[in-house]
């Protein structure tokens, strides 16, 4: 796992991404046969960041052979999402309020790694059970294995004031959308899983 400061990975694109910068945004592009990129645009103090040909964090697959493409690309490339690093103080724990981000990094998450696709592959075995004939919705959340692979003293310099961050939006969505006719569990919203990918060496 790599975790890299979005404006670090603007303006020093790692290898198999190119950026360009056009009229007050940025366009990423990036080699899709190598890495599945699951990032939405963003919006950041150096401007926008468009991430071309990305689906964003949401993505939704129809068919058997859509979903099955998913499960592939999952295990044998390299996965990048956009998280966020925040504050956690007293008051915004009580308010229980939306804060803004101290920071934005990108993860990247080598899905070939032998123990990445053994949780990959068994995440989602234990969580698309009845693909065939049942909608649903399944988070894959990666904040264990950034928070091991940032370490417990990891902070961001604020301010001229070191904060440890919180990390937030660490996971990307997979919708199957059925075309059964009676897809109860979707409707009463028992069809929402979520499985971690926990490891980082």
């Amino acid at each position: 796992m790599d975790v890299i400061e979005l404006e670090s990975f603007v303006n020093r694109p790692p290898h198999g991404f190119t950026a360009e910068r056009r009229a007050g945004c940025t366009l990423v592009k990036w080699v899709q046969e190598k890495s599945c990129v699951f990032i939405d645009e963003i919006q950041f103090s150096k401007g926008k960041v468009i991430f071309c040909n990305s689906p964003g964090r949401e993505i939704t697959v129809r068919t058997l052979g859509e979903c099955a493409d998913l499960r592939r690309q999952l295990t044998s490339k390299t996965i990048y999402i956009l998280v966020s690093a925040c504050s956690n103080t007293k008051v915004e724990e009580k308010t229980n309020r939306e804060v803004p981000a101290l920071g934005y990094y990108v993860v990247a998450i080598n899905g070939s790694h032998p123990m990445i696709r053994w949780e990959m592959e068994r995440g989602l075995d234990l969580t698309i059970s009845s693909v065939a004939g049942e909608s649903y919705t399944v988070d894959v959340d990666v904040s264990a294995a950034l928070q091991r692979g940032v370490g417990e003293n990891f902070q961001i310099l604020v301010d001229a004031e070191k904060v440890k961050p919180v990390w937030k939006d660490t996971h990307f969505t997979i919708k199957y959308r059925s075309d059964a006719l009676f897809d109860f569990p979707y409707w009463f919203g028992f069809s929402k899983r979520q499985f971690k990918v926990c490891f980082n060496n």
